[in-house]
């Protein structure tokens, strides 16, 4: 099926909203340069760590993924299954790590907004009571939010780098 150009110009603001860039910063942005020798340092006044807020990020949004696709959907316990252990560090490799599948699911997430096979005001397949608009938007709000909160903890911290 072929989109309108209304339909077309949805699908592009909201992979670019996905994204990132216009009214917030991208999460490459948010972690450039981050110093390893902070990834597991709480912030004054703050319970978690910047990893641990990165790897939420992940889980959350992975989830909404894993719920726009999966038949077999099986429903995270909040805020239990959204967040690591406050006890669990990140060294380079999982910082990296959880970086990198951010990326892929978001990919994925940009994929799914602008496939014209997908009826973006359409109910989800195994999930009648949400659109696939309504989940990509929760994401890109979700993400902006916390990117932003990153960004935030950043400064507090004093690590960004002039």
């Amino acid at each position: 099926m072929k989109d309108t150009p209304a339909q077309t110009a949805l699908r592009e603001q909201i992979a670019g909203l996905l994204r990132g860039g216009h009214a917030h910063m991208t999460l490459d942005d948010a972690v450039e340069n981050f110093p390893p020798e902070f990834y597991n340092v709480c912030p004054p006044n703050v319970d978690y760590t910047p990893w641990h807020l990165l790897e939420h990020l992940r889980i959350a949004q992975w989830d909404i993924l894993d719920y726009m696709r999966n038949p077999n959907y099986v429903w995270l316990k909040w805020p239990d299954d959204y967040w690591p252990a406050l006890d669990t560090q990140a060294d380079v490799a999982a910082w990296r790590h959880t970086l990198d599948q951010f990326n892929t699911d978001l990919n994925a997430l940009i994929a799914i907004a602008q496939d014209p096979a997908i009826d973006l005001t359409a109910p989800l397949p195994y999930a009648a009571q949400h659109t696939y608009l309504r989940e990509l938007l929760l994401v890109a709000d979700h993400n902006a939010y916390h990117i932003g909160e990153f960004g935030i903890l950043r400064q507090v911290m004093g690590t960004w780098r002039r």
